[in-house]
């Protein structure tokens, strides 16, 4: 299955609109609480410069980007974990992701309501983290139920795995994450069993004021700071400014983003951020010199798998891989002085394909 990165917050902190922007696929957007109920899913291509570098040197017929899937989901209310605002439902959407982008608000607008009376975008994380940890909570005790039923008949079986199971419990009920506990093998397993929501990689997306790019505000200087001590990223964007701009001429539209003093869009940070938090990496192709493709593949892929990627004939077929580093064809401009100069390295299956990597798969039919 393919992995997805989900957008969640509060109602009215601009999920919807970075959605749209990201995708222009007309989510519905509105100032109101739960417009989105059904979550949204779009599929949106990764900038890389590399691509767009390959292909000047293949010169193809068509250039394919990789993609990164992202899920707009409903807004979170204080009381989700026992179900006020569909809250249920919602965090059941949220399980089904793989990685979690936070939108908290820190722009004032008076004809869009936020749901507290003061805007925080602390207080918005809070919020958000405390139902995702009581949610998780209640996972993990009707997982103790369920494994002390067991337990009455063959205790020692099941000693571990209640041991893991009240660990978890402890250190989630004084209001840490899963995803900063520092987890034993064993907590960590059952974690990924659990599907437990505070234990998925997490970005915090600041929605700011267009007058607050590039840096932003100084509401988000304490977010700033949490996301350091967590290890994570800050994205800062202006939702609505970025939604706008996918209207303009893409020549206007960066010449009005240098003149606020920014060099990419936020919506290319942002979808970069979320590539790199899904732990995904690229390797390309050159079907013939007709077509050059970037695959995202997790980190840790072997060639077999990754010819998998392409097609499954590949990977049930696979013989060996031609690869050349992204660099070393960039240096020498071509496959061909690429193989003269000794750069292009012939792979068996289980070598772990780079980041980067130029890769052409021979397999028999």
């Amino acid at each position: 299955m393919p992995v997805e990165l989900g957008i969640v917050g509060l109602p009215n902190v601009g999920k919807s609109t970075l959605f749209n922007a990201l995708t222009k696929a007309n989510a519905l957007v509105a100032s109101y609480p739960f417009t989105t109920i059904e979550p949204n899913v779009g599929i949106v291509p990764v900038p890389d410069e590399r691509l767009e570098n390959i292909a000047a040197i293949v010169q193809p017929e068509k250039v394919v980007p990789s993609t990164l899937r992202v899920v707009d989901i409903a807004g979170l209310v204080k009381g989700a974990s026992k179900g006020e605002g569909l809250g249920n439902q919602f965090l059941g959407h949220i399980r089904n992701v793989d990685a979690i982008a936070m939108v908290v608000r820190a722009f004032h607008n008076l004809d869009i309501p936020h749901v507290t009376t003061e805007l925080d975008p602390m207080m918005d994380v809070e919020t958000v983290r405390l139902e995702l940890i009581l949610a998780d909570l209640a996972t993990i005790e009707r997982g103790q139920e369920k494994t002390k039923s067991g337990a009455k008949g063959r205790p020692a079986d099941y000693e571990a795995e209640l041991a893991a199971l009240n660990s978890l419990h402890q250190q989630l009920n004084k209001g840490q994450a899963a995803r900063a506990l520092g987890l034993s093998p064993s907590e960590a397993k059952l974690a990924r069993a659990l599907n437990l929501l505070t234990a998925k990689p997490l970005l915090y997306v600041a929605n700011v004021a267009e007058e607050n790019l590039p840096k932003g505000s100084p509401l988000i200087e304490p977010l700033r700071r949490l996301a350091e001590a967590e290890g994570t990223e800050v994205v800062v964007i202006c939702a609505q400014c970025e939604a706008e701009l996918t209207e303009w001429p893409v020549e206007d539209a960066m010449a009005y983003l240098q003149e606020l003093g920014l060099q990419k869009t936020g919506l290319d940070r942002f979808i970069k951020a979320g590539y790199h938090l899904l732990n995904l990496i690229t390797f390309f192709t050159t079907t013939g010199g007709k077509e050059v493709r970037a695959w995202p593949i997790a980190r840790g892929t072997t060639v077999r798998e990754a010819a998998g990627r392409i097609h499954s004939d590949m990977q049930r077929g696979f013989i060996r891989a031609e690869v050349v580093a992204y660099d070393d064809l960039l240096r020498t401009g071509s496959t061909t002085t690429a193989r003269e100069k000794g750069r292009v390295h012939t792979e068996g299956k289980d070598y772990v394909v780079q980041d980067g990597d130029v890769i052409h798969i021979r397999f028999n039919v």
